[in-house]
């Protein structure tokens, strides 16, 4: 990408912050259209969790008040949830804040992270701004391979990423390829997995790091509440982690990081168990609908563990006319060239008839 040139006389950052690319969310509108069908961020088709909104807004009253720096509530409640220690829990602003922290406090100029060539920008974002080098390993059918990421593994890695599952390919990874990338790293390098649709997961083969981070001194298990608990808007994440990397970071992180109306809506929404199972519910009956209907039209669609599928066309400028007439008809859908997917369109599982309304404008296209 161009560098920026600014006058001599104007601070200059860090070496190499010019070259970082910056992260792109999912577009909110189109020109011309009022009111868009957003399908292009994977987020909750069925938005927050009534007691969520609830605990938000009686939250108010409150706003005067600084939040409570440790989170100790929401800190019980997700330990409680998942069957976790409370004080192997770090929470972030969005999962995306744990992997800056950490990245924060493990990279040095000159060390590198190893992750797939189509995983989650965020890691390589703030690698980059600790001047470190980041490696992708191939991914043969837009799948993690355990092996490739081991050959770009050397003395100068310090953490090495999965999304399990993936975005933006919905693939996934066995517990027992978790496990062997495990064993094979060096005692210092950090596995982070990040499970941020892992609610999603319904294949036999999946399943959660939690188990195995249990009893591991180099393992770090993310998730957030962007996703399944349709709270993308407050930014809550969190890490579960041995005591002294949690204990590091809790150094480094900014103090009061999870807002105060953020803690109490994410409790309300873990208590929320009927919403939490109507939102996989939505997305396990529409997956499917979306492989047949697809497949029907001649493109490939992969097997997803999210909340999303993606559709693979003949080529990059295929995609691009798709995109366009998607656009047209008020579908805001992701072309994910810029995970390396040229001919690719993500498309979030929505409501019932937007599912419907994108598939019939799909179907269009296809003609």
């Amino acid at each position: 990408m161009d560098t920026v040139s600014p006058p001599a006389s104007q601070p200059e950052p860090k070496s190499g912050i010019w070259e970082i690319a910056a992260y792109v969310g999912g577009k909110s509108k189109i020109e011309g259209v009022a009111e868009p069908i957003k399908l292009s961020s994977n987020e909750n088709a069925l938005g927050s969790s009534l007691k969520a909104i609830e605990a938000f807004e009686a939250a108010r009253a409150k706003l005067f008040r600084y939040p409570d720096g440790h989170a100790a509530p929401l800190r019980e409640a997700v330990a409680a949830y998942h069957g976790l220690e409370p004080d192997r829990l770090i929470f972030g602003n969005g999962s995306d804040e744990v992997f800056g922290v950490l990245n924060q406090a493990w990279l040095e100029a000159g060390d590198n992270i190893v992750t797939g060539e189509h995983g989650f920008l965020a890691y390589r974002i703030s690698a980059e701004a600790c001047q470190a080098e980041v490696r992708l390993a191939h991914e043969p059918a837009q799948r993690v391979d355990i092996e490739r990421l081991l050959e770009l593994v050397d003395a100068r890695t310090k953490i090495v990423y999965i999304s399990n599952p993936a975005n933006p390919t919905g693939t996934w990874n066995t517990p027992e390829e978790i496990a062997d990338l495990r064993s094979r790293l060096a005692p210092h390098i950090l596995l982070v997995i990040d499970e941020a649709y892992a609610e999603f997961a319904d294949e036999p083969t999946y399943q959660s790091a939690f188990g195995l981070a249990r009893n591991c001194d180099n393992m770090i298990v993310t998730r957030t509440f962007s996703k399944i608990h349709g709270l993308a808007g407050l930014r809550v994440g969190f890490g579960y982690a041995p005591v002294r990397v949690i204990e590091a970071l809790d150094r480094i992180r900014m103090p009061f990081n999870i807002n105060l109306p953020a803690q109490y809506a994410a409790v309300a929404s873990l208590a929320d168990q009927a919403h939490l199972d109507a939102s996989r519910a939505q997305v396990l009956q529409w997956r499917p609908r979306f492989y047949q209907a697809v497949r029907a039209m001649g493109y490939r669609i992969d097997v997803s563990q999210g909340n999303f599928v993606l559709i693979h066309f003949a080529d990059e400028a295929q995609a691009v006319r798709a995109n366009e007439h998607l656009m047209r008809k008020g579908f805001i859908v992701r072309h994910v060239a810029n995970y390396g997917l040229p001919h690719c369109l993500r498309v979030t599982i929505g409501k019932d008839h937007e599912n419907e309304g994108v598939l019939a404008a799909l179907g269009e296209f296809a003609g």
